[in-house]
């Protein structure tokens, strides 16, 4: 007969990590080693000081207390409950003693587990030695290892389980039309068509519309600018025939083994995948690899191609394959984010172009004049990555003030039709219409200055919470000089009002608290979010507001990223260079993390529910909000921020 106590313990560690990586059979040995203890309120389980014994603890049920001693002073350090680990010390160094101080808080069972077990497993299973590399109980403090940063949520059940190796089942959207000609068209007219159009090959049907040959911009280089033909010969002279077809059933896979077999770029799609029926489309290599979205500068070349917001969306839609797969293969959020962000700008850029082409159709020309699309918020700061609302302005440069209101209403036109791009694009209005489009936020560079400068000097609540919006404007598209003019007089401005940045400080507290009392997720309390967790009003922006306010005091100029303003003060602060270490990595777990819920629920991702987080994810964020609470205290000190209480 089996002993039913250490199936107990099984079948509470099982659920919880670093038990949760350990097999059946080993976790099962270990469980029958265990000792357990039940400690009352205020029991103290080790001193600060002390040589640890050879095992370390879990709490089963209750709650323990780690305090760090200083002098007369107890520091709480963490709160451990249900599933914790504390008290590793022997797993680390058994000479050492321990740094902290255990309490029991709530009456508590706890589990006595040998460290020697232990220590064996870590030897053989790297979950479990990663596990404890990036600790967070226990009394030591290592909460960001390159290895957590990089891990966090991939082993768990939010992880994108998208297949990326698909191409064997999957087929090709056909959204396009085919770009033909007839069998008598010269060279000439089929390359103005091709240009016209902007492709790169161009199919000759009869006049059933069954493909009898194709051309590509490469046919014409080797025999017609190399000067094997004329551009007025008929187009049969350079045509390469029969061409290869396929039916609109082909996956990825069958279409690139015509490819290679045939050593084309391009294969026709007609009705019965044979020569002998009307064609439907055209596939291309540039199609196959934008729908593998493992090349991003593929991605570059085909918004410049793009001729409609259609388009433009289609390759946003790519983008995010492009981001999961980014994920799944652990690169660094920085270089996601740099990635992502070329692309953003670049539809952005593409949206602009396409607009003022349809507004020169209709007379409307754009004016002699220097402007520049301004990108706000996370795409200002270089951190979006899912398409979320939109957030934009433009300056133009001063004028008469009859030329001032033709400039304004151009680009007021202007804003509008890129706007309504974005938006077909996924990129929605901004609800609180921070866009270009908005009078308010199109304006001359007179008029931006003198609107920066009222809001320092004069800094009610609605002029700080535009500044920290607008203060990270990067610009898009035009006169980049426009933009340096403006931050250059935003630092000039601060020159003369320095205790503007105490404001700035003050709004950066106003986030709340992630946690409360290190245990539990701040949770909205009603609303359509009631018992869900923002983790962009309670963990980014706090992040986000601090990293701002303290560059702006240093001078700082140039960096937007909150990743980079964090690595930045960490140079210049050796003093506080591991807090902003810390910062730098905990915004760059957070938004890992926001971006996969977003992609996994097809969200911002600002919401989730805790509890639809195990053990280790909590564990894991909890970790991340920690330095959040020393940055408003930097902030509380180094801004003077007790006066405004």
């Amino acid at each position: 007969m089996s002993n039913t106590i250490p199936h107990r313990i099984y079948d509470f560690l099982k659920e919880h990590p670093p038990f949760s990586f350990i097999s059946k059979e080993e976790l099962l040995k270990i469980s029958q080693k265990i000792i357990i203890i039940y400690s009352e309120n205020n029991d103290v389980i080790f001193q600060q000081g002390e040589k640890p014994p050879s095992y370390f603890y879990v709490v089963r049920e209750g709650a323990v207390k780690l305090f760090n001693e200083f002098k007369d002073e107890k520091i709480l350090i963490d709160v451990c409950d249900e599933g914790d680990i504390f008290g590793i010390r022997p797993l680390i160094s058994a000479d050492q003693p321990y740094t902290l101080t255990a309490i029991v808080s709530e009456e508590a069972l706890i589990y006595k587990i040998p460290a020697e077990l232990f220590l064996e497993i870590m030897k053989v299973n790297k979950n479990v030695e990663n596990y404890f590399t990036s600790s967070f109980t226990g009394g030591i403090r290592n909460p960001y290892s390159k290895y957590s940063k990089q891990k966090v949520f991939l082993d768990s059940q939010i992880s994108i389980n998208d297949n990326f190796n698909f191409s064997e089942i999957q087929t090709i959207p056909i959204s396009s039309k085919p770009i033909t000609c007839s069998i008598e068209t010269s060279i000439k007219n089929a390359a103005l068509i091709m240009k016209e159009n902007k492709v790169g090959s161009i199919v000759i049907v009869d006049e059933n519309q069954k493909p009898i040959g194709i051309i590509t911009d490469r046919d014409l280089r080797n025999k017609v600018v190399a000067g094997d033909f004329c551009s007025d010969c008929k187009i049969e002279n350079i045509m390469s025939s029969p061409v290869i077809t396929s039916d609109s059933n082909a996956t990825v896979a069958d279409l690139q083994i015509l490819m290679i077999k045939n050593n084309i770029h391009h294969i026709c799609i007609t009705e019965d995948g044979t020569i002998n029926s009307r064609m439907i489309g055209m596939i291309s290599e540039h199609d196959i690899l934008v729908l593998h979205g493992n090349n991003p500068s593929v991605f570059i070349r085909e918004i410049k191609r793009a001729q409609n917001s259609n388009q433009l969306n289609l390759i946003r839609i790519s983008t995010e394959q492009l981001l999961k797969k980014y994920l799944q293969q652990e690169i660094s959020i920085t270089y996601i984010t740099r990635i992502i962000t070329e692309i953003n700008n670049a539809i952005n850029i593409k949206a602009i172009e396409l607009t003022i082409s349809e507004l020169s159709k209709t007379g409307n020309d754009l004016p002699n004049v220097k402007w520049c699309w301004l990108a706000l918020g996370s795409q200002g700061r270089e951190e979006q990555l899912l398409r979320s609302d939109q957030d934009n302005a433009l300056v133009f440069e001063d004028a008469e003030k009859s030329e001032y209101e033709k400039n304004k209403n151009y680009f007021l036109q202007l804003a509008k039709g890129v706007n309504d791009i974005l938006k077909d694009c996924g990129f929605d209005y901004c609800p609180a219409n921070v866009m270009a489009s908005n009078p308010k936020w199109c304006l001359s560079l007179g008029e931006w200055n003198n609107q920066f400068e009222n809001w320092i000097y004069t800094p009610g609540n609605k002029e700080v919470m535009y500044s920290t919006i607008f203060f990270d404007f990067q610009p898009i598209y035009g006169n980049f000089e426009l933009s340096e003019k403006m931050a250059d007089n935003i630092y000039q401005t601060l020159n003369n009002q320095e205790s503007f940045l105490s404001f700035l400080a003050k709004n950066a507290l106003e986030n709340p608290p992630p946690l409360s009392f290190f245990r539990d997720f701040m949770v909205e309390n009603n609303g359509e979010h009631k018992n869900e967790f923002d983790i962009k009003a309670r963990a980014m922006m706090p992040l986000v507001d601090g990293a701002r306010v303290l560059t702006l005091s240093a001078r700082l100029e140039g960096i937007n990223s909150t990743i980079k303003r964090f690595n930045k003060l960490a140079e210049i602060e050796p003093e506080n260079k591991e807090l902003f270490e810390q910062l730098a990595d905990a915004y760059e777990i957070i938004i890992r993390f926001r971006t996969m819920q977003g992609l996994k629920h097809n969200n911002s991702g600002r919401y989730f529910s805790p509890d639809e987080l195990n053990k280790m994810q909590r564990l894991m964020l909890r970790n991340c909000f920690r330095p959040i609470k020393e940055l408003q205290q930097i902030l509380t000190i180094r801004f003077n921020l007790k006066m405004f209480r």
